[in-house]
Formats: structure tokens, C-alpha cells, sequence
């Protein structure tokens, strides 16, 4: 029965929706009509502006299903709040659905939801691969969180289900084209075939069931910000929810199958599929199709007049039309790559078979590929000399000639072709596919002999194929052999460009074994008309092409080839370089980054650079633009110095072994180090990173002192090792830390601009290491004992603060006081940047007990440092050995000194200095005409300034920090974001940054604050 209060006999419109939300609701509003296919939706606006949509729905709607879509959004609501999707509201009654008598007598229901903004992705295609990869991860959270939610309704009959495919052959006669007709059938026999007996092994949840793009919401940044419309909820197989998602947006695609794989993987990301759903996947995509076909068909056959339905149609039959083109297999392999699980399932232990089996492999011709002397690489990348010496000659016969000669004076009996795009005839049409991309990625490796040389069986097989491929340009006479190892996994390898006589020696079905005579090298023209050689390839799966198998792939497929066809040389073993790495795409290599990577790693820059070189104070992209570095001391004498590169290069071809064997190096090294710091610190241990010093410095000074805790600065970063992670504030207390650890005690960050003192107070230094003290008084009243107070001679992290006057040395009169350690953390800061001092600890007129140095001593070797005392030594060495098996060795010796060569001979030191106080007094005069920058500090080459919205209250300008660095990158200048509150733009070149540098970056720096405003 109705609600009398909600009797509204007359038609529905806005009015009527203003007053039953109003009455129902208690919501005044302003009601706009939107579409809908069987219900009546409406936006209401509420005068404070929030929104909801109003709906009432048909007169045949089942009040169960509604109920059943209110429980699942209340369900997500509970599981994942955090993701955004339309929130039932309850009326005023509590009801979530109303009943409305209607003008015909008839009783409809009402239901409210939260309204999401955007707009609907349907409205701009095609679509992006942001786009599609949002999309599939806000998917997969969603199907996530309604795993475990059940409704008697979830179970109901669906037309639209997946599940209710073979139900579409019903409607097949409605179908009135016999081609399209027969398109269907075979689309439905195939899920017959392949699906349906997969299914009692697929997962089965509750899944929205219809993420079309009339379905999705597309929020300002262009990324998936929720999806609307649960009426087709159902319980169905779990990869039934992306084959939906997938349908929809391949349509308007050149290359539908290639285009989702975004969508595939950020399904994967969030919930990952089992390598069944991935199998099943594309033939749930053509039943998703072949089901709206139908449908539409059928509802034009009981609507004749309403040819929108049969237009509607076209998107769909175009997408069967062109997945009738795609090789399933080969697209199956691609949604699997995407998904980051191996292309081929077998590869990874067919791969593992042949290594383990290398010995049992025999040639594939009687000279020895594995034998240095035999071969020779043609390097026939474009621009070598071996190809452009074929320039010019239009005969094979003399392509022939110039190779083999090629081959004789370097003194092999075998040519070994090197290949990377672009290459020659692979830049004809005869290798141009549909979609315009050529095909130029050789797939095997060319073994190059005078013609009639007989080539070998490797491994015992049975014959495959034997035929003749004969359009010029092909393989000309083919062999394919097939193979199996121990586990039952089949493999095969090619043999193409052969000669007309290994025609008749072999048929398909013979057994072959290591070392029979399978075939002879070709000569032109019936070889393909090419030069003698062979054309070798691996491969795990011919995918039903018989003899037309691709020896040359497009590079977009590379990821998927290199499983499916991967490098032969795992069974040939030719030890040379003869094959080529390629480089990937921007896109290409994030979707690697994200696969193969940990999530925990982040990229710089909204557009991130692909950065292939680097000289001095620049980093170049793929493209050869120059960026100038402003942020990577770890390159501290400049990216590449030629210096540095040949004393490692020179190293590493005489010797690189552990330290355990006398050598020069190390011992030179360590006296040329320590001659740089104070007279007591003459004891080194090296170490292969900044982490390493660092918690060495720790073992060190709890050996040395019987304690274990250590008081730390706040917002101090010291390393990613788990000991230093506990003494690090910001990362225990930033995103995902648990907070502070016992046995670490933090003191005030002693910040002049932004803490409790400020600059210009008296005694700053010594007031703020007050708090120092402090912390080791808490300590000893909790009956804890301090090893050591560790800090950076300037803070990084903390936003490129520099100590005040006297903090250093009254901090480190309280810990020796309290019977600590101090140690200095150099990493950052040390090897001359700060511009007056070696060290930077010196400018605070202090000497440490322990020094920690990486990054800089090496310019980007990986190479650390702890210096001591000889006593603190002594107290380590304890009896057990402290072994590094590369700290120290010979290379990172080399390089090391080679940099302190390097500072001294440029003066780089000096150059700090200089450049430095340029930076500040530019950066100075750019805050007196900017009010953003709140304040400039730092000393030599490590500074940096802060980033307000308000002097007086000190607001940080987080966004406005973006904006800058954004900015700034568009002028290729490179900088980063630090500091607590993330508003602190830090500067640390490469050393090799001077005057002229400093110029270019305020001149930038003064356009892009003019910008921000």
C-alpha cells in the first residue's frame, strides 16, 4: 500500500520530485530531470548545494533487488569508506525505499542517493590509458570489498549476466544479417567450449556487473572517481566484472585488445586474478557483446520503427569484427603480461630446464657457437659499419660476398647478425601492420655460413612442420622441431631461410636426435631470396599459425615476446652480445616500474623524465634535453666526471675483490680520507652506502659505551635500514611509521624560522640543545642508557636547516656529559659543499667521536664511510669480525680517491663557497618581491628556501611548492619538495654547478613566482 502523505495521482515530473523529497526526505530542493532507460531519475539541489539523486522506478521493479542494492552499497560504505560510490539516505522514517502511488494507480518506489560528481566517461572516446587503469582499479577495490557480502537476491535470473550467454542463442533468429548471424553463433559455441568448463574453478561474488561508460563518473583530474547504476548487480564469476569493463571501453579503439590492458592491470593491482579468470577473459568480452547484439536485435524485431536500437548496434559488431582478426593466444598473453604474471606460464621453467640442461644442448652446426674464436657479430643497427658497407649493392649475390668476406677477416668460420631498429627491409610496407606500427624487433638470431652448410638438431625433438614459405622475404623452406623437457613442457625451435633439398629429407612426425642433420643453409632466391643464413628462434607456443610464425615482432609487443619467443641464446650460448636491449616508452616503462618494482617507490614530477645521461651539472633526457640538476648530490663532482669514470673503469679491469688481500687502494684511500678531518678520527671502516655508515656508527658506539639507546633530532631521515628507520622521525613519525620505538629519544628540531625560538633570540644554539639534554635526563630517569646522539651537521629532511651558533657544541657537551657518543652524519652535507669547511660539522667548531659519510664519496658509486678514533675502534673489534666483502675494494677505493682528487684540483670547495653566497643573495632579493617565500637559509651548495601563504601565521604552501617545481621543470631546471610540512625547496647540485647556473635558476625561479603569484 502506498503512503497516503505520498499520494501523487497525477504525472511525475520536477515538481512532483521536489515535493516527495521534500515530504519524504525533509529536504527542500531543485529537481532536474536526468536520463533513464526505464526509471525516472532527478539531480536534487539542495539550497546549501548538496546534492542527490531522486529515483522512482518502473511500475515492475522488484522491491527485493533495490533491497539487495542498498545492502551492497552499505556493505562497501563499511568495508572500503573510502571509496567513493552512491550512498543510500535514508528518508525521514528510516525507510530506504518509498512507496509512491502513482496518476495510473499504480505503486512505484522511491529511493535517494548520494549524488557523485564528474561527468560520465561515456561522453569523450576514445579512452586513455589513465583513464582505463583508474578505472580498473577503482573495480578491483570494489570488488574486493564486496566479497563477503551476500543477498538472496544476488542469485536472481539476469538476462545480462555473463553467466546467461548461451540464453542469447534464443534471440540469434532475430539476427537478421546470415554473416553477422553466424559471427554470434560461433561467439557462443566458443564460450560453450572454453568457458563453461572453467567455471566451477572461477571465483563467484557479488559484482556490479555493468561498468559501461555511460556507468562511469570521471572526476576533474580525469581519473575514475566512482561508478553508478548497481541494477545489474548479480552474483556471477568475479573476472565477469572487468570482461564488462573491458567490452565497453575497447570500443573506438584501433587496437582493442592493447588498449584495456591498462584497465586489465589496474584491475590485477587491486585484486588480483588467478591465471583461469585471465584465460577466460577475452571470450567473456566477445559473450558481453554478442549478448547486446542480440538484444538489440531482438528488441528491433519487436520495434521495427526504432532503428536507434539497430545503430546502437554498430560499436559492438565493429569490436567482434575486429577480435575476429586478433590471434586469441598471442592476446592472451598479452592480458597476462599486463596482470605482471610470466606471458607464457611455461617460460620461466622451460628456461630453467635448458640452464639446467646446458650440458645435454648440443650445436646447430659443426662449428661451435660457444667458442669465442668461431663467431663474429655483423652489427647491422642502423648506422654500423656492417650495414652501411651493404649500401649500395643490389644483388644478393654481392650481399653475400661482402659478408662472407666480412666473416674471413675476422678470422671466424660463422657471422652471428646483431639487429635493433630501424633496420633496412623492415622498414617496407611488407613489415607495416594495421595499425601503422612496423614490425622491427628480430625475434631470433641469424647464423650467417656459406650456403649448403647442414645445420643440427640441438636437443632430440619430433618434427613439426616441414614446408616451404615461399613469398620472397619469407623463410623460404621451414623447419619446426618440437621438444619437451622433463616436467612435460612442450618448446620448439625454427629453422628458416634453408635450402630446397631439406625439403625431402624430413616429414612432420620424425624423430629426430642431438646432432642429426635437419636441414642446409639456403641459397638465394629459394631461401627467400636472401643472403645464406639461418634464421633461428625459440619459441613456446606456434599459436595456430602454422608456417606463418613471426620472425619480427612490432616493439609495443616486445614484453609479451621476450616469454613467448624468448632470447635464443639460451640454447645456442653464443658468447657475444647478440642481442639488443630496448628502450621503452614513458608509459611502457611506469606499467614496468608498477609490475615489477616496489609500490613503495615513487617517480618525480607530475610528467615523469626518462633520464638516459648525464654531464656535470645536467641530466639529459631520450630526446637530448639538457636539465640542470639542483637536487642530486650524490653526483657530488658532477654527473659522469670523466675523472671518476676511468679511474673505475681502469680498476675494475685489473681487479675487484673483497678486502681481504693487500692492496694499494684501500690503505691510500683511508689515509687520504682522514687527512681531511681532525687529528682524532684517523680509523676508517667502508662500507657501500650512507645506510651501511650508519648503522655501523651505531653497532660502534654500543660497543664502545655497553648501551643501546640513542637520542636523534627531530625530523632526522639517517637511512632505510631497520636500526635507522627507529632513529629516523621522519619516517616513524611520517606516513606509515608506528611512531616513536623505545630506546629512541627525539629532541626539538632546532628550526629558528618555524620553531619555538626563533632567529635573532639570544644563546639560540645553546637554548635549543637545552632540549638535548632533556632527552637524556627522560632517558636515565626510565633507567635507560644512551649510546650515542647522532645528527646531521645540517638538517636535510627537516627542511635544509642550518644548526644555530653553539647548537653542535653545547648538544654534544650534554651528551658527553650523560656518557654518549656523537656522531656527526655527513652524508649529505660533507666533501666540501658546505663551501667554507671540508666538513660541515666544522662550521659548528666541534669535533665528533664518529663521521658517516656516502653518497657524495663517490659521485654516485656506491661507496660509505665510517671514520673514528683508534679507541672507539679498539672498544669494536671485540672479536667478532666485522667483514664487508665490498666495502673498500679496489674499484670503490679508485673512484673515492679519484674524488678527493677531484675537489681539490677543481677547487670545488672555494666554488661553494662563491657560488653559495650568490644563491643566498639572489634567493634574498627574490623574498623581498615575493611574499611566498617565507625564508631563505642554508650554507655553500646545500640550501634551500620555505614556501608560505602567510608571514605572520606562517601557513605552508604545499600546493604552491608543486606548482613550483612543476614549473620550474617545464624550464628544465630540476628541484624537490622537503621538509615536514612539505613546503621546503631544497638545493644541492652537483658541484660542478656555478655562476652562471645560479644566474639561469633566479631568473627562472622570479618568472615562476610571478606565475603563482
Amino acid at each position: 500500500m502506498s503512503d497516503p502523505a505520498l499520494d501523487l495521482r497525477r504525472p511525475f515530473g520536477p515538481a512532483e520530485a521536489e515535493s516527495l523529497f521534500r515530504t519524504a526526505w525533509g529536504i527542500d530542493a531543485r529537481a532536474q530531470a536526468l536520463a533513464g532507460e526505464l526509471d525516472q531519475n532527478f539531480l536534487m539541489t539542495a539550497a546549501d548545494g548538496g546534492r542527490h539523486v531522486l529515483k522512482l522506478y518502473h511500475a515492475g521493479a522488484d522491491a527485493a533487488v533495490l533491497d539487495f542494492q542498498d545492502g551492497g552499497l552499505l556493505h562497501l560504505a563499511d568495508r572500503d569508506p573510502s571509496l567513493p560510490a552512491p550512498r543510500p539516505v535514508p528518508a525521514q522514517d528510516g525507510r530506504l525505499t518509498v512507496p509512491v502511488a502513482m496518476a495510473d494507480g499504480s505503486t512505484r518506489l522511491a529511493r535517494v542517493l548520494d549524488w557523485l560528481p564528474g561527468r560520465l566517461m561515456g561522453e569523450s572516446r576514445p579512452y586513455g590509458p589513465a583513464l582505463l587503469r583508474s578505472l580498473g582499479a577503482y573495480l578491483g577495490r570494489l570488488d574486493r570489498a564486496l566479497a563477503d557480502f551476500s543477498h538472496p537476491a544476488q542469485d536472481r535470473p539476469l538476462r545480462w549476466a555473463i553467466t546467461a550467454a548461451p540464453q542469447a542463442r534464443e534471440l540469434l533468429p532475430h539476427v537478421a544479417d546470415p554473416a553477422r548471424r553466424a559471427k554470434a553463433e560461433r561467439i557462443l559455441d566458443r564460450y560453450d567450449e572454453r568457458v563453461v568448463p572453467l567455471l566451477p574453478g572461477l571465483r563467484r561474488q557479488v559484482v556490479h556487473h555493468d561498468a559501461n561508460d555511460w556507468n562511469v563518473v570521471v572526476g576533474p583530474d580525469g581519473l575514475c572517481a566512482g561508478v553508478i547504476d548497481f541494477g545489474d548487480a548479480v552474483a556471477n564469476p568475479l573476472v565477469a566484472e572487468l570482461a564488462v569493463a573491458c567490452a565497453y571501453a575497447m570500443m573506438g579503439q584501433d587496437r582493442p585488445v592493447e588498449a584495456v590492458l591498462p584497465l586489465v592491470a589496474g584491475y590485477h593491482a587491486a585484486n588480483p586474478l588467478t591465471a583461469d579468470e585471465l584465460s577466460v577473459l577475452l571470450d567473456l568480452i566477445r559473450a558481453r557483446l554478442a549478448q547486446s547484439v542480440c538484444m538489440s536485435s531482438w528488441q528491433h524485431a519487436r520495434d521495427p520503427g526504432n532503428d536507434y536500437l539497430l545503430i546502437s548496434q554498430k560499436d559492438a559488431w565493429a569490436l567482434i569484427d575486429q577480435l575476429d582478426t586478433v590471434n586469441d593466444a598471442f592476446a592472451a598473453y598479452k592480458l597476462r603480461a599486463a596482470a605482471g604474471l610470466p606471458a607464457h606460464p611455461a617460460s620461466r621453467r622451460v628456461l630453467a630446464w635448458l640452464a639446467a640442461n646446458a650440458d645435454r644442448i648440443g650445436p646447430i652446426c659443426r662449428h661451435d657457437l660457444t667458442v669465442a674464436e668461431n663467431v663474429v657479430v655483423l652489427d647491422w643497427t642502423q648506422g654500423s659499419a656492417d650495414l652501411t658497407s651493404l649500401d649500395g649493392l643490389d644483388s644478393v649475390d654481392a650481399k653475400t660476398e661482402v659478408v662472407l668476406a666480412r666473416i674471413a677477416r675476422a678470422g671466424a668460420q660463422v657471422g652471428i647478425g646483431r639487429y635493433a631498429e630501424p633496420r633496412g627491409v623492415y622498414q617496407t610496407d611488407a613489415f607495416k601492420t594495421d595499425t601503422g606500427e612496423r614490425r622491427t624487433i628480430h625475434l631470433g638470431i641469424d647464423v650467417f655460413l656459406p650456403a649448403d652448410e647442414p645445420f643440427l638438431a640441438p636437443l632430440p625433438g619430433r618434427v613439426h612442420l616441414v614446408t616451404n614459405n615461399a613469398q620472397p622475404g619469407d623463410y623460404g623452406p621451414l623447419v619446426i622441431l618440437e621438444h619437451e623437457t622433463g616436467d612435460g613442457d612442450v618448446f620448439y625451435t625454427l629453422y628458416g631461410h634453408l635450402a630446397d633439398k631439406t625439403l625431402t629429407h624430413l616429414k612432420a612426425g620424425d624423430r629426430v636426435e642431438t646432432g642429426d642433420v635437419i636441414g642446409w643453409n639456403g641459397a638465394p632466391p629459394t631461401n627467400g631470396d636472401w643472403v645464406p643464413h639461418l634464421h633461428f628462434q625459440f619459441l613456446l607456443d606456434l599459436m595456430g599459425r602454422g608456417a606463418d610464425i613471426e620472425g619480427v615482432g612490432r616493439r609495443s609487443d616486445m614484453d609479451v615476446w621476450e616469454s613467448v619467443s624468448p632470447d635464443p641464446n639460451a640454447i645456442l650460448g653464443i658468447p657475444a652480445e647478440v642481442s639488443v636491449r630496448l628502450p621503452r616508452g614513458h608509459e611502457a616503462l611506469l606499467e614496468q616500474r608498477r609490475l615489477h618494482l616496489g609500490r613503495s617507490l615513487s617517480v618525480s614530477y607530475a610528467e615523469p623524465l626518462k633520464i638516459v645521461a648525464g654531464e656535470g651539472q645536467y641530466l639529459i633526457d631520450e630526446t637530448g634535453t639538457a636539465y640542470l640538476d639542483m637536487v642530486n648530490n650524490v653526483a657530488h663532482v658532477g654527473h659522469c666526471h670523466p675523472r671518476v669514470v676511468a679511474a673505475g673503469q681502469g680498476q675494475m679491469a685489473a681487479l675487484n675483490t673483497n678486502t681481504r688481500y693487500l692492496h694499494d687502494n684501500i690503505v691510500d684511500f683511508a689515509r687520504r680520507l682522514t687527512a681531511t678531518l681532525p687529528d682524532s678520527l684517523s680509523v676508517c671502516v667502508f662500507v657501500n652506502s650512507g645506510s651501511e655508515a650508519n648503522d655501523l656508527a651505531l653497532r660502534m658506539a654500543r660497543a664502545a659505551t655497553g648501551r643501546t639507546d640513542t637520542v636523534a633530532v627531530d625530523v632526522a631521515y639517517h637511512g632505510n635500514l631497520n636500526s635507522l628507520v627507529a632513529i629516523s622521525p621522519y619516517k616513524f613519525d611520517g606516513p606509515g611509521g608506528k611512531g616513536r620505538p623505545e630506546g629512541t629519544w627525539v629532541a626539538e628540531m632546532p628550526d629558528g624560522y618555524r620553531g619555538r625560538l626563533k632567529y635573532g633570540e639570544p644563546e639560540l644554539g645553546a637554548r635549543y640543545a637545552e632540549d638535548v639534554a632533556r632527552q637524556f635526563a627522560a632517558a636515565a630517569k626510565a633507567g635507560r642508557g644512551v649510546a650515542a646522539f647522532i645528527a646531521e651537521s645540517i638538517l636535510s629532511c627537516g627542511g635544509q636547516i642550518v644548526l644555530p651558533d653553539g647548537y653542535l657544541k653545547a648538544a654534544y657537551a650534554h651528551a658527553r656529559a650523560a656518557g654518549a657518543l656523537c656522531i656527526a652524519d655527513e652524508v649529505q652535507v660533507g666533501f666540501g659543499r658546505v663551501g667554507s669547511h671540508m666538513w660541515a660539522f666544522e662550521t659548528q667548531g666541534v669535533t665528533p667521536d664518529i663521521v658517516t659519510m656516502g653518497k657524495p664519496i663517490g659521485n654516485g658509486h656506491p661507496i660509505g664511510a665510517v671514520v673514528t678514533t683508534p679507541e672507539i675502534a679498539a672498544a669494536f673489534a671485540n672479536g667478532m669480525e666485522y667483514f664487508n666483502t665490498f666495502g673498500g675494494n679496489p674499484v670503490s677505493s679508485a673512484i673515492g680517491i679519484a674524488v678527493l682528487d677531484v675537489i681539490r684540483d677543481e677547487r670545488l670547495q672555494a666554488k661553494a663557497r662563491r657560488v653559495g653566497e650568490r644563491m643566498l643573495a639572489g634567493m634574498r632579493a627574490l623574498q623581498a618581491k615575493h611574499p611566498l617565500i617565507g625564508d631563505v637559509r642554508g650554507l655553500g651548495q646545500f640550501t634551500g628556501f620555505e614556501l608560505v601563504r602567510d608571514r605572520a601565521t606562517l601557513e605552508p604552501a604545499k600546493a604552491e611548492a608543486k606548482q613550483l617545481v612543476e614549473g620550474m621543470k617545464r624550464r628544465r631546471i630540476l628541484l624537490s619538495i622537503d621538509g615536514p610540512l612539505y613546503n621546503v625547496i631544497k638545493i644541492k647540485p652537483p658541484m660542478a654547478f656555478g655562476e652562471a647556473d645560479c644566474d639561469r635558476f633566479l631568473a627562472a625561479l622570479d618568472e615562476v613566482l610571478a606565475e603563482i603569484g
